[in-house]
Parts: structure tokens; sequence; C-alpha cells
């Protein structure tokens, strides 16, 4: 296996086509197509599924393809630091569900941290994405949560994609509304009082199970709800319908404004707020920094 295999598996990955990726690198495509055989027979497995249609990832071959572009990536920064001597900017990157407290702490640490020696990105996506990301080393952390009802489930599914799962808080659940909303004002929101609001859902897409649901009570039979797919929308959609969601409690509203507010539900469920990462990874020293960040917006508003 050589860097050159494995930057033509990249490019076919990304063309979707062997005639594409073949005037992309240059090269004939008898040749770029007995590459990736070879490196196919050496690996023992498809990476590549060949149709009339073109060319998809087989689930191994989707999976090599991350720890490919990881490699990749590593190359180029020995390379830029030791052999070309040119500035390479160091990545950090982060997917998490829909919490503006770990946006939050995002920019705290873009903040700390500037963008003259790193390159940043952040994920605010569906839950299976997130796992995709952190399983296929997009993203080195992602930020979930588990409870009693999905964390046989999610932790069997982190198990198969060798993730680990380690919890930052627990905390209750709250009901999350705008401020002129008919029931703000309480201090604690019943399930019944909620019956007639719609409840607003982040929608997840083909992977749409409840087990991926980012709102707890996931399988409650809401009256009426609304399936949303980004938190702009979702924010709206409370203002203009009395909408509600389920939240964890913590918001930021540097991010969101003052027109939202958070009220107890009047229920013992309670949700941990944790972090995956890769079983066989150590977090860098911006990665640890980012979990402090989010540990100590925690601690701010619980208090």
């Amino acid at each position: 296996m050589t860097l050159i295999q494995l930057n033509y598996a990249i490019t076919v990955a990304g063309e979707r086509s062997l005639n594409d990726a073949a005037k992309k690198l240059y090269i004939s495509q008898p040749s770029l197509s007995s590459a990736i055989h070879s490196l196919e027979k050496e690996l023992g497995f498809d990476i590549f599924i060949r149709s009339k249609s073109g060319i998809t990832l087989t689930v191994a071959g989707a999976e090599f393809i991350g720890y490919a572009k990881s490699v990749i990536e590593q190359y180029a920064i020995l390379d830029a630091k030791y052999l070309s001597h040119v500035n390479q900017k160091k990545r950090f990157s982060v997917s998490m569900q829909h919490y503006t407290f770990a946006v939050n702490a995002f920019v705290e640490l873009v903040k700390q941290f500037g963008m003259d020696e790193y390159e940043f990105e952040v994920n605010e996506t569906k839950t299976y994405e997130v796992i995709e990301n952190v399983k296929n080393l997009r993203s080195e952390i992602g930020i979930l949560y588990l409870n009693d009802f999905n964390q046989s489930v999610m932790k069997k599914i982190f198990s198969e994609s060798g993730l680990q799962f380690t919890p930052l808080f627990e905390c209750g659940i709250y009901v999350y509304l705008w401020k002129n909303h008919p029931l703000a004002k309480q201090e604690e929101i019943s399930l019944e009082e909620l019956e007639e609001f719609p409840c607003l859902v982040f929608t997840q897409g083909e992977q749409n199970s409840f087990y991926f649901a980012e709102e707890v009570l996931s399988t409650h039979q809401y009256k009426r709800f609304i399936r949303a797919n980004d938190r702009a929308t979702m924010l709206n959609l409370m203002v203009g319908l009395n909408g509600f969601t389920l939240c964890s409690g913590i918001i930021c509203e540097e991010l969101n404004g003052e027109d939202y507010c958070a009220v107890k539900l009047n229920s013992t469920e309670t949700m941990t707020i944790g972090y995956i990462s890769r079983k066989d990874s150590v977090l860098s020293p911006i990665g640890e920094k980012y979990l402090q960040e989010i540990a100590k917006y925690q601690e701010e508003n619980h208090e």
C-alpha cells in the first residue's frame, strides 16, 4: 500500500467515476483501475461497488477512505513541516447534536487559539452523522447525549464503530420555548399541559430511529409535532406556532438571544451529555481545551 494508491482511492471516492478521477489525476483510466484493483487485492476486500450508473463505496470502503484521508492529511503536515518547510495549519473539527452550549464553547475556543495556526470545523448535524464523522476521523470529538432509553443501543453502535462515550455532566429535562409562550412563566410544566402545543423535533433523515432522536421522551405520543432540520427554523416555529422542544436546560443567550427560555419539565427523566471519540486515539490538547470550555459553560449556567 502506497500513498499514491491512497490518493487514487480518495480521488475515485470523491469523483464517483473512474474516468473522471483519471482525468483529475492525469493518468489513464486502465492504469487507475489496475492500481485500485491491486489495492483491493492487498486489503482483502472491495473498496468500491462498480455498476453502469457509476461507482459507490462499500461499507468497508467508506471506513477505509476515512482512514486514508487521515493518513494523507498527516503526511501533508509532515511534508510541510520537515520537507517543504511550509507553515501548515493544525486542524480541529467537532461534530455535535444541536446544542447551543457546544457551539458557544467552540466560539470561545476559536477566540483563544485564533485562526492563524488552526483550521477549525464545526458540524451541527444529525446524530448518525455525528457518529460517522468521528468514526471516519472527520471530527476528533462528537457531542451527544445518552439516557436510559437509548444507551444500550447507542453504546452497541459506538462499540461496533470503534468509539467510546465519556460522560461530561448529567441534567434534568427542560421545555425550551419563547418567552411569550402561554406556559413560559411557570416554574414547572407537565406533559399534559404541553399537549395542545406542537412539539418540535430535529429530523434525522434516513436514520430516523427513536434511538437517534435528539429529544428525550422520543417515544411519547405527542398530539401535535413538527420536524425541522435546523435550529433557526425551530426558533421561528417556537415564535410563530407556540411550539416547544425538550432540552438540557443549558441555553446560550449570546447565540439565540433573550427571546427564549427553558422551564423544568415535571419528570424524573434525566440525560447524560457526553462526547464520543475513537478508542485508539488520544485527545489533542485543543480537544481537551474544548471539553474544558463546555464544562465551564455548564457550571456557569448551573450557578
